[in-house]
């Protein structure tokens, strides 16, 4: 029950307790119908999993009996709640509690000879892959990434070998199929051993396609992925949807470097003046949102048309050209050479750090190449800053 939240009035599911109090957090054990109806004569045994103070998931619409026990059927549509928490948690809004339990799901109706898909315990994963059987039955094993894509759990060592032999066990999946095979994402590959899960489950791993959506045709074609469906792509729209999680990082950041940079405006000849920190202070943030907009959309949007393989270089190219034409618009009374050359690199160091930030989130990358960078590009860029700040110190004497 790790995943479960403290806070009240929250949708939880356990797949192992057919109720859970949304009041207080008490799990009731699991139950039938006919079994409520006779504890209490006031529940009606034909309304489905109606009780005063529980509730299910919103995603669970029934429960399947398998020789494992009840195992829960989730929706393949995603509802308005569903729809609007993932605009939440495409905004960074609370996007590391955004989990369902670990567990054995059900997708349509399955039986002893549907496919066991593996997928992990992020909401936004989780909700991809259903939402793509809507013409599929099957079961779903959710292993427990702590709340991290499959991708990035793989490289955490979250998405693994052990845990996924842990689920096999716990589940009793052997009851429960008579196959002995398991469907894994493609991405999930670099944290699973597949001939160790076989030696220790009797599980056979057989590697899915990239995307969640090319699992029904994946089936049909006896489980062969063509080279489409093992290609990963990082398309304009693929992008785009992940600035505003980049922006939203960048928040906090921001909030302290904007009280810096009052603070350092109002350094002027009578040591310090609390005008020349607002009206100094002004231009200094238009210049720290022109590197934001600069790091956190252009560079996204426009990266495999930026010259480098180096993302801190790509948002020095970027953020240069866009220092160069927003210029007009940030220096506003700031007029001095010193003042100027102070904009133009806060702009492109703000821009050069962004973009760099952006390497998690792309496939172009590997863990060791970004270390790699960041120690290259770190020294330079708060190099770049502490020369913009000296020199906007200066140009107010």
């Amino acid at each position: 029950m790790d995943n479960i939240p403290k806070k009240k009035e929250k949708d939880i599911f356990h797949p192992q307790a057919t109720w859970i109090s949304t009041s207080n957090v008490q799990i009731m054990p699991a139950m039938d119908l006919s079994d409520m109806h006779r504890l209490s004569g006031n529940i009606n045994p034909n309304a489905s999993y109606e009780k005063p103070g529980y509730k299910l998931c919103s995603y669970v619409e029934r429960f399947i009996e398998t020789d494992a026990g009840p195992v829960p059927v989730v929706k393949s549509d995603l509802n308005g709640k569903d729809i609007i928490s993932t605009v939440s948690v495409r905004c960074g809004i609370r996007r590391h509690r955004y989990t369902v339990s670990p567990g054995l799901y059900a997708v349509g109706s399955p039986d002893r000879s549907s496919e066991v898909l593996v997928t992990g315990n992020f909401k936004l994963t989780f909700d991809h892959l259903r939402k793509a059987l809507g013409s599929v039955s099957a079961w779903i094993l959710v292993l427990d990434t702590k709340g991290v894509n499959v991708w990035c759990a793989a490289g955490k060592g979250t998405f693994s070998t052990m845990e996924l032999v842990r689920l096999i066990r716990d589940g009793s999946l052997e009851k429960i199929v008579d196959h002995r095979r398991l469907i894994l994402p493609q991405l999930g590959a670099t944290g699973v051993t597949a001939g160790q899960v076989r030696n220790e489950s009797g599980f056979r791993v057989v590697y899915g396609p990239v995307r969640a959506r090319d699992i029904p045709l994946f089936l049909q074609n006896k489980r062969k992925a063509d080279k489409t469906m093992r290609q990963v792509t990082f398309t304009f729209l693929e992008r785009l949807v992940l600035t505003p999680v980049e922006l939203h990082m960048a928040i906090k950041p921001t909030a302290l470097a904007i009280l810096v940079l009052f603070m350092l405006s109002g350094i002027g000849p009578g040591l310090f003046s609390f005008q020349g920190a607002w009206e100094r202070g002004i231009i200094s943030i238009g210049a720290l949102f022109a590197g934001l907009v600069s790091g956190t959309l252009l560079a996204p949007v426009l990266l495999p048309f930026i010259p480098s393989r180096k993302f801190a270089l790509k948002g020095i190219i970027i953020g240069s050209l866009f220092a160069t034409v927003s210029m007009p618009f940030v220096h506003g009374g700031a007029d001095s050479i010193s003042a100027m050359a102070s904009l133009f690199i806060f702009i492109v160091m703000v821009s050069s750090y962004l973009t760099m930030n952006f390497t998690g989130a792309t496939p172009f990358t590997s863990p060791s190449g970004v270390e790699k960078e960041m120690k290259q590009f770190l020294p330079v860029q708060m190099t770049g800053v502490l020369v913009s700040a000296i020199l906007w110190i200066y140009s107010a004497f």
